[in-house]
């Protein structure tokens, strides 16, 4: 048992950020005209709109939830006013919502990927894969704050998954702090760690693409041709 717990809380997470970060490198000098999102919005346009705007609208303030919560420690908020009750409530209703959201996108996302025949027959294997485990991780990540967190109240992940987590960033992982935690958080972390494996070699990566070059570029001017008399 304890070489499993080492592998899933210390050799596998590491293992998932080095695919991570040499996929990308790989991926960039060997395979730059296929990094693309390779949209499919000229087949189906409808329900991509409506399930991608609420994608992305929940999660970035999940994400930024995630971050607070992973990465601040209890002592940081405590110092400045947030005190558990407070937290609670940002952690379980508002992420709540957000959650929700997310969800109901990638539900709708999915859907889309998996039913419409032409959509569908545009997918690679990777697509139908990250939209699948996206689906899941979202999932996952809601039954643990909305049933986990109801059914084992005494349960704090802040006592840790955070201090498990913030020990990975420093080299020095803890695997017994995993041990005892819920196994719905569980997977949830793992399903989190093997989308970032996956990252590099699917579309994920138009993430990156985010044309921040526009907001400086010069106006393109245009000037009405006149013929010559």
């Amino acid at each position: 048992m304890k070489m499993m717990d080492q592998f899933l809380w210390v050799i596998f997470p590491y293992m998932c950020v080095v695919v991570f970060i040499v996929g990308h490198v790989y991926r960039y000098r060997t395979d730059q005209f296929n990094w693309t999102a390779k949209s499919s919005e000229f087949i189906e346009k409808k329900h991509l709109k409506l399930g991608s705007l609420m994608f992305h609208l929940g999660i970035i303030p999940v994400i930024g939830g995630h971050i607070v919560g992973l990465g601040i420690p209890r002592s940081w908020m405590e110092a400045a006013g947030i005190d558990d009750h407070l937290y609670h409530i940002g952690a379980v209703y508002v992420g709540g919502v957000f959650g929700l959201v997310t969800l109901a996108g990638m539900l709708l996302l999915t859907a889309r990927r998996f039913t419409f025949k032409n959509v569908r027959r545009l997918s690679s294997a990777s697509d139908l894969i990250v939209n699948a485990l996206l689906l899941f991780i979202v999932f996952m990540g809601m039954y643990s704050t909305l049933v986990t967190n109801w059914a084992q109240p005494d349960f704090n992940y802040r006592e840790s998954i955070s201090v498990w987590f913030r020990d990975l960033l420093i080299l020095r992982p803890d695997a017994s702090l995993m041990r005892d935690v819920p196994l719905s958080f569980q997977i949830h972390v793992l399903a989190g760690f093997c989308i970032f494996a996956l990252w590099p070699f699917t579309r994920l990566v138009h993430v990156w693409s985010v044309p921040l070059n526009y907001l400086g570029r010069r106006y393109i001017l245009y000037r009405r041709h006149r013929k010559s008399a």
